[in-house]
């Protein structure tokens, strides 16, 4: 029995708006994968899925994965190809769809969980196949350099004190940075619903919302803030890691008191009905570029944090992430 004939009852994947988009931007791919026969491996030809615009996390994650899987000969033909929307849903639509093609992986993360939440998706994660996870992200708390709070207590008292009037600036809606402004908030005891929190679509219009002064604050993958931190033009109080980061010299919340911790984690998925021998092959290209120097590099220089699981162990932590993302969601009321 295939992977799709035994998905939940009452899930189906994505429609036919999804279907055209899947279709447009993967024809040559298909063409190029249907002639080279069905016993074609990956490394031969492989398209990354980069669910997001150009320049964003996942396209820039995907890029590196491609950079070192060409430099190292992991696979022939490489391409990133870019299909965003909402949170990464539509892309993880279009993914469902490609049933056992043997020639795509897709970037996925944290955001997307929340993602499938927020925008309702008619598909999750499992509907297709979990390949693996590979590195964190964490998220910093960053307040404009000439802001009055020079310490993530001192913000906190703010925002318990005026919810509505400290506006913290980030990501999508459900992405990981409004589910740490929700837990921040529940840290202080105040309505994670009352939080006044402004979407939006990337790094670079929150660093705008602060230094303008529409947003008290902001949150963010550190490397979306680095320069304007180390420039002076924002101050960072907190990084969302459970531990403190070799070369981040930030405090986490938790050091700081604050049981507030979460990782915008990335990784691999394929479609849904793939053969194991192309599940197999996939994940030992994958494990080949997490034991190279080249992906070490991307490490260090994206300030990412080794978080590499395969197979059954990869599946559970989906799972976990999602049940443990439905609760925080469903506290913040959304």
């Amino acid at each position: 029995m295939s992977r799709s004939e035994t998905r939940r009852p009452g899930r189906r994947v994505a429609g036919t708006i999804v279907g055209i988009v899947a279709v447009g931007l993967f024809a040559v791919a298909a063409v190029n994968a249907a002639s080279s026969g069905s016993g074609a491996s990956p490394r031969t030809n492989l398209s990354i899925i980069a669910p997001a615009a150009p320049g964003g996390g996942w396209d820039g994650f995907g890029r590196e994965a491609q950079r070192v899987m060409r430099d190292d000969d992991i696979a022939g033909g490489i391409q990133v190809k870019n299909i965003p929307g909402a949170s990464g849903t539509i892309g993880l639509g279009a993914l469902a769809e490609m049933g056992d093609r043997h020639d795509v992986m897709m970037v996925t993360g944290g955001v997307m969980v929340g993602g499938i939440l927020i925008n309702s998706s008619a598909v999750d994660l499992e509907d297709v196949t979990p390949i693996a996870r590979l590195a964190d992200d964490f998220n910093v708390l960053v307040v404009p350099g000439d802001s009055p709070y020079d310490t993530l207590e001192e913000f906190a008292d703010a925002l318990a004190a005026d919810p509505g009037g400290t506006a913290i600036a980030g990501g999508s809606l459900g992405g990981i940075d409004h589910l740490l402004a929700g837990m921040l908030a529940q840290e202080v005891d105040i309505d994670p619903s009352t939080v006044n929190y402004l979407a939006y679509p990337g790094g670079g219009e929150v660093v705008t919302s602060m230094l303008s002064h529409t947003a008290e604050a902001g949150l963010s993958g550190y490397n979306e803030f680095r320069d304007q931190i180390e420039s002076g033009n924002l101050k960072a109080l907190a990084v969302s890691a459970p531990e403190p980061i070799d070369g981040i010299d930030v405090p986490t919340f938790v050091e700081q008191g604050y049981d507030v911790a979460m990782s915008n984690w990335r990784g691999f998925v394929a479609p849904p009905d793939i053969s194991d021998e192309v599940r197999n092959e996939l994940t030992a290209m994958v494990t080949e570029m997490h034991d190279s120097s080249g992906w070490t590099d991307a490490l260090e220089r994206n300030d990412w944090v080794d978080s590499f699981m395969v197979g059954d162990e990869f599946a559970a932590f989906i799972r976990e992430e999602t049940e443990r993302t439905e609760a925080i969601v469903k506290e913040l009321g959304l």
